[in-house]
C-alpha cells in the first residue's frame, strides 16, 4: 500500500510541474501583455509581476488547485460503493445419472460491495461463479445455501437469493415409443410430399421423477421442411432430428430424452394424376330448349398430392348457371383445388354453351338397383313392377341418339332403413349433364328382411 502512496505522489509531482511549466507561465505572458496594451500606467505592475516571488506564489496557488482536484479523485476511487451482476448463472453440483432437481434457480444476481476503483476491476472478469453444491444429499427436501467464489479478495458480496429450497427426487426411466411431426409441411414444393419416414429406432428411453414421467404421453421426432436443403424426389438423409416430450394438452414436459436425437431417411415424391374438367350446368333452360353442346378450351388438368387422396379424385367439377338460357353464351370460370390436393394449376377456363330444341325420348326396363342397404339385411321388390321402371331422357336428338340404355343408372338409397315393407324414392344417375333424367314411377316398394 506504502509503494502505491509512493507511485502516486509521484505521478502529481510530475503533474504539478507540467502545470507550472505549460499553464502557468503562458497565463503570466498573456497578463503582461493585457496590462502593456489596456493600462497607461504599467511600470509597477511590470516590476510585480516581474518578480520571481510572485511568479513562485501564483504557481503555488495554480499547483493547489490541480492537487485538490486530482485528491477529491483519488478519495472518490477510494469510497466504498456497490453494483449489481443480474443474472448471473448458476453451477449445480449433484449426481445427474441418480437424481432429478426442482427449485433450483437458473440464475441470481450478485451485489458486490467494495472500492470503485475494485469494482472496476471485477467488472473486466468475464466468469462469475455461482455453485449450488448439492453433492452427497439424499431424496427430500433440503435448504442449501448458494456459493459465489469472490473475485477479488478485497471485495464483499452479497447473493438474491443466497439460500434455496431444493427437492431432490430419485430418478427413474421409461421406454416411450417415438411418433413423427412434421412442422412446416406448407413450405415444401407443392408438388412435392412426403412419402415415407423412416427413423432409425422406434423408442427412446425417458428419465426423471416417477411423477413428471406420468404426464409423458407422447414423444415427438420434431421433422421441419425448412431445413430441408433443395429437396427433390428421392430419398433424404436427415441428421440431428430433436426429440420433444408432451403432456396429453400437448405441453412440453421437462424430461431427460436418451438418446436426445435421431437420425431418418425421409422418402419425398411426386404423385400426379390428369383429371378431366366437368361441366355442371345448373338450373333449367328454357322452356322447349336443351344444351346441344359443352365446349371447353382446355379439358383436362394435371393434380399433385397423396396417392389415397388423388385416387378418389376422377374429375375436377365446374358450375355454370343456365337458369333460363334462351341461346348460345360463353362462360369464365375459375378452376378451384379440390380438398387435399396440394398443387393444381389453377385460372380461368372458358366454356362455350349450345342451345337447340329438345325433344323426349323413353328408355324401358332399366332395372333398378339397391344403395347403402346394412350387411344384416336382404331386400326384394314387392312386384315385377318394382324392379324396373322407364327413364324419359330430355335433351337435344343428337345428344340422346348417343346414349345407350345400358348408360342409364336407376337405383334406390337403402341408408337408414331396416325390416319391412318401405315404399323408396326411385333416383336417377345423372351420367351427362347435357340431358335431364325423369323416371315414370317416382317410387317402388321393396320387402326388407334380416339374414339368418
Amino acid at each position: 500500500m506504502k509503494r502505491k502512496v509512493n507511485d502516486f505522489q509521484s505521478i502529481v509531482s510530475r503533474f504539478i510541474k507540467f502545470i507550472d511549466k505549460k499553464i502557468i507561465i503562458s497565463i503570466t505572458r498573456y497578463a503582461v501583455s493585457i496590462r502593456k496594451n489596456f493600462m497607461s500606467d504599467n511600470k509597477y505592475f511590470e516590476r510585480m509581476i516581474s518578480r520571481k516571488s510572485t511568479l513562485l506564489f501564483i504557481s503555488l496557488i495554480m499547483a493547489l488547485g490541480v492537487f485538490f482536484i486530482i485528491d477529491t479523485k483519488s478519495i472518490v476511487m477510494l469510497e466504498t460503493s456497490a453494483e449489481v451482476l443480474y443474472n448471473q448463472n448458476v453451477t449445480v453440483q449433484y449426481n445427474e445419472e441418480a437424481y432429478v432437481l426442482e427449485g433450483v434457480p437458473e440464475t441470481v444476481d450478485i451485489t458486490l460491495i467494495g472500492r470503485k476503483s475494485d469494482l472496476y476491476l471485477a467488472r473486466q472478469i468475464p466468469n462469475h461463479e455461482v455453485t449450488l453444491d448439492l453433492s452427497g444429499l439424499k431424496p427430500g427436501a433440503h435448504k442449501v445455501d448458494l456459493k459465489y467464489k469472490r473475485v477479488l479478495e478485497s471485495i464483499n458480496y452479497k447473493l438474491d437469493p443466497s439460500v434455496v429450497t431444493v427437492t431432490i427426487h430419485s430418478k427413474v426411466s421409461e421406454v416411450k415409443t417415438i411418433n413423427i411431426d412434421v412442422l412446416n409441411m406448407d413450405n415444401l414444393d407443392p408438388k412435392l410430399i412426403i412419402d415415407n419416414i423412416e427413423i432409425e429406432r422406434d423408442d427412446v428411453i425417458v428419465k426423471g421423477a416417477e411423477d413428471t414421467l406420468d404426464k409423458v404421453a407422447t414423444i415427438k421426432a420434431l421433422i421441419d421442411v425448412d431445413n430441408f436443403v433443395n429437396p427433390e424426389v428421392g430419398d433424404l438423409d436427415f441428421k440431428d432430428i430433436p426429440l420433444v416430450a408432451y403432456d396429453e394438452l400437448g405441453n412440453i414436459v421437462d424430461v431427460e430424452i436418451v438418446p436426445s436425437k435421431v437420425n431418418a431417411i425421409i422418402s419425398i415424391a411426386s404423385p400426379s394424376k390428369v383429371v378431366p374438367i366437368q361441366v355442371i350446368p345448373t338450373g333449367n333452360v328454357t322452356f322447349g330448349k336443351a344444351i346441344s353442346n359443352i365446349d371447353l378450351d382446355i379439358k383436362d388438368v394435371t393434380i399433385y398430392g397423396e396417392e389415397s387422396i388423388l385416387t378418389n379424385i376422377n374429375s375436377i367439377p365446374v358450375e355454370i348457371d343456365v337458369d333460363g338460357l334462351k341461346g348460345n353464351k360463353k362462360y369464365s370460370v375459375s378452376l378451384e383445388k379440390p380438398v387435399g390436393v396440394r398443387y393444381m394449376k389453377g385460372g380461368i377456363i372458358n366454356i362455350n354453351v349450345q342451345i337447340s330444341d329438345e325433344v323426349a325420348v323413353e328408355f324401358e326396363n332399366i332395372g333398378i338397383e339397391y344403395q347403402n342397404l346394412g350387411n344384416n339385411y336382404t331386400v326384394n321388390a314387392k312386384t315385377e313392377n318394382d324392379q324396373r321402371v322407364t327413364v324419359i331422357v330430355k335433351g337435344v336428338q343428337s345428344v340422346i341418339d348417343e346414349i345407350d340404355s345400358n348408360d342409364i343408372r336407376a337405383y334406390v338409397d337403402l341408408k337408414g332403413y331396416g325390416v319391412g315393407e318401405h315404399e323408396v324414392d326411385v333416383l336417377i344417375e345423372r351420367s351427362d349433364f347435357k340431358v335431364t333424367y325423369l323416371p315414370k314411377i317416382k317410387k317402388v316398394t321393396l320387402i326388407i328382411k334380416a339374414n339368418k
